[in-house]
């Protein structure tokens, strides 16, 4: 920030008070999860992670409904509702078949694309906002090192990518969430994200489909953590993603059966 000498008091009072609130920001962080599974990736490592506290975060563009730069955990499809989101891509072989999948079942879905990615297939991107799905930012990159990084560092992850997804989805669609690669979320990432309409996007189920453990296993681990909380994260990108589409239709089935609805992760204060 550039600041003239007069109001240079004033300038040190906001920073030792932003400074301040930061250091009282609670952060809780679970442990690895899967950890005895040495053929795990571990640059696609996912970190299952707590709500931290609720912070206020700042409104996006100054006006409308305040994001906050807490992690979303909850469904705007209220109690019950699953959220399922999909990391990575987009992939030219894989999202096609994904959206297929949720088209066919009605379900909404949140879509965690990398900067590169979107801008080399920007016919997904748009295919994506078309019928309907939410857009995520996670990161040009893909650094799940995110957290040990200079903020400019971080900022120019957060803030490149959000600019490649929005342009290749074009027609004015925005980037809604954003998640940090591995979980790797800093108070400060959170605060550039929502500072810039997107709110952080935590996960409560992970169906390690990027270990590619057979399908049957994909939907099991569903299954059982699906208690920990509504939102859901597979892949879509990464690699061969053939058994997350077979998993994925599998889960979609049981939620239908089950009677749970699907729905977008909240990203406002009510």
């Amino acid at each position: 920030m550039k600041h003239s000498m007069q109001h240079g008091t004033r300038a040190r009072i906001a920073v030792a008070a932003s400074a301040a609130a930061v250091a009282t920001t609670v952060w809780a962080v679970a442990a690895l999860t899967g950890s005895g599974n040495g053929g795990a990736d571990p640059a696609h490592r996912n970190v299952s992670r707590s709500q931290d506290a609720a912070t206020p975060g700042a409104p996006a563009g100054g006006a409308g409904p305040q994001v906050p730069d807490s992690i979303a955990h909850a469904s705007e499809g209220g109690p019950g509702a699953v959220n399922i989101t999909i990391d990575d891509g987009p992939d030219p072989t894989w999202t096609p078949k994904v959206l297929d999948l949720l088209a066919r079942y009605d379900v909404k879905a949140t879509f965690c694309m990398i900067g590169p990615q979107a801008k080399a297939h920007p016919d997904l991107v748009k295919r994506v906002v078309a019928a309907g799905h939410r857009l995520c930012d996670h990161t040009v990159a893909h650094d799940t090192t995110m957290d040990k990084k200079p903020v400019s560092y971080q900022e120019q992850q957060i803030l490149q990518a959000q600019k490649m997804i929005e342009e290749a989805a074009g027609g004015g669609a925005r980037v809604e969430y954003y998640r940090a690669p591995g979980g790797a979320f800093t108070p400060d990432s959170r605060r550039i994200a929502a500072a810039h309409g997107m709110r952080p996007l935590g996960w409560n189920v992970d169906s390690k489909d990027f270990r590619t453990p057979g399908a049957a296993t994909i939907v099991d681990t569903v299954k059982n953590e699906l208690g920990n909380g509504p939102t859901v994260l597979f892949h879509d990108g990464g690699g061969d993603r053939r058994q997350t589409v077979q998993a994925l239709d599998e889960v979609l089935s049981w939620l239908k059966e089950q009677g749970r609805p699907t729905g977008f992760p909240v990203r406002t204060t009510p």
